[in-house]
């Protein structure tokens, strides 16, 4: 989140029924969030950075109360343009530890392990927990996609065992595709076509 200082006019666009978004403009580039209808309802996200697609589903309503840390404020705070209360989306975030060599590459024909961490935006109530997590493989660039072992190791915390193909058999690397899902039922699938290559 930027300092108020480094941001400048904000202005409303592509107003519609049920968001409108609000750009901020700041240095280092523009910030966007988007003011959702008071009524409970769901919704789906959906961003791709470079070729990896994220798409979430969660549900939302008006916060009765501020529910942020002050290292991480809401933009209408911080930009003086709205002091009503917010707190952040129930979105489900992902971290990855790949276990890789240090050429960024894994084993071919072995059973290879992935650590899956899921969390959330910073807030100041306890919020959901990661109930499930499911995974699965491609060794063609999604083509087709195959199912992967995964178990709970920790909280929020999910091991992946994937069993590599030979070299020739996935020669653009392997593919993830990652689904967990909260406690309130909110999701995340996100989609990476080549998580990593064979040696």
């Amino acid at each position: 989140m930027p300092h108020p200082s480094e941001c400048g006019s904000w202005k409303e666009g592509c107003p519609s029924s049920d968001t409108t978004p609000l750009i901020i403009h700041c240095k280092g580039g523009d910030l966007v969030s988007y003011d959702l209808p008071a009524k409970s309802a769901r919704y789906t996200f959906e961003t791709q950075t470079d070729d990896v697609t994220t798409v979430w589903q969660y549900s939302s309503a008006t916060a009765a109360k501020n529910d942020t840390s002050t290292l991480s404020p809401c933009i209408g705070e911080t930009v003086g343009s709205n002091q009503a209360a917010c707190r952040p989306e129930p979105l489900i975030f992902l971290r990855y530890d790949f276990g890789l060599a240090l050429d960024n590459t894994a084993e071919a024909g072995q059973v290879h392990e992935i650590t899956v961490v899921a969390y959330y935006q910073e807030r100041l109530s306890d919020g959901p927990k990661v109930t499930s997590l499911k995974a699965e493989t491609t060794f063609d660039a999604g083509s087709t996609w195959h199912p992967a072992t995964t178990k709970a190791t920790g909280k929020n915390t999910f091991t992946t065992t994937v069993r590599n193909p030979r070299r020739d058999q996935a020669a653009k690397g392997v593919g993830l595709r990652i689904s967990p899902t909260d406690s309130q039922g909110n999701t995340v699938r996100q989609t990476l076509p080549t998580a990593y290559t064979l040696r």
